[in-house]
């Protein structure tokens, strides 16, 4: 079999798989260059500094999936099983802390876009001393609740970060790595079926949460725009959209042992995501 003289478990579709996502992971570092060096560098904007932190998150996190995924489990000689999964524990906590920063950089966005600065109060209102006479600046409210916005996922990053491995831990590891001494998992039952917590927090949770909010809210602010801005906001609700159903798809196609299909479908989905997003945020110089 193709690559059987050099990995263990390393088939044609993980490498058409990989193959996939290292091109995802070059067009992540293309926009993040794009949107710091070109929007970000001629506007001051922060909202195109926000974007790029998401790109370059999501990039490094991709990166680490990869490795995690495709190459520690070559690693395994079937006595470093110890090893191993703490290594592929690290990956992991690493990888979902970026993916979770990158979220942040979207819902830095949102809060951007939904929030935006009066500078007509900006400019009626004295600045005050005191805590009292601060919130009663709108515009410092407006930042409050913007910074709020963004430490909520980066809190879920650190958390998957620093986290015990026995709520994380892929229960498969149990079977696969038969040589290791792995902690007893903190799982979740549910009619029977059970699963680690932290995994279907993250999983099945916050992930699906975000999945609806951050789209939802591009169409929100499409309805009440028009024009150029309406077909802009659109357009991102989808990017979001697809972009995470993307990587939902990654997972359940796995569980479904249908290799074939995860290996095409959710990157090219991801793929699709990127383009309309791209799209999206150049929409009016296209006009």
């Amino acid at each position: 079999m193709l690559f059987q003289d050099y990995f263990t478990n390393f088939t044609f579709w993980d490498a058409i798989e990989s193959g996939l996502y290292y091109i995802i992971v070059g067009y992540f570092v293309l926009l993040f260059f794009y949107f710091l060096f070109i929007r970000y560098r001629a506007s001051k904007k922060i909202y195109w500094l926000f974007f790029s932190v998401l790109f370059i998150c999501f990039g490094i996190g991709r990166v680490f999936f990869i490795i995690y995924y495709f190459y520690v489990p070559e690693l395994w000689t079937g006595t470093n099983g110890n090893e191993i999964v703490a290594f592929l524990m690290l990956i992991y906590r690493l990888a979902t802390f970026f993916t979770w920063f990158g979220t942040a950089g979207a819902v830095g966005v949102l809060g951007i876009l939904l929030f935006p600065p009066d500078t007509q109060i900006e400019k009626s209102e004295e600045k005050g001393n005191s805590f009292k006479e601060w919130f009663r600046n709108k515009n410092n409210i407006k930042i409050f609740i913007r910074i709020a916005l963004i430490i909520i996922p980066i809190v879920i990053g650190i958390l998957a970060l620093t986290l015990t491995d026995a709520l994380f831990m892929d229960p498969e590891f149990e079977s696969t790595y038969t040589d290791a001494s792995l902690p007893t998992l903190i799982t979740v039952n549910i009619f029977g079926w059970e699963y680690p917590v932290g995994r279907f927090l993250l999983n099945f949770v916050f992930m699906p949460l975000f999945v609806a909010i951050i789209p939802f809210i591009f169409l929100y602010l499409a309805w009440k725009t028009f024009g150029v801005l309406r077909r802009s906001y659109a357009l991102n609700a989808i990017g979001f959209f697809l972009y995470f159903i993307g990587r939902i798809l990654q997972g359940a196609l796995d569980i479904a042992l249908l290799p074939h299909v995860r290996a095409i479908l959710p990157p090219l989905i991801i793929l699709l995501a990127l383009l309309i997003l791209v799209l999206a945020n150049n929409y009016e110089q296209l006009k």
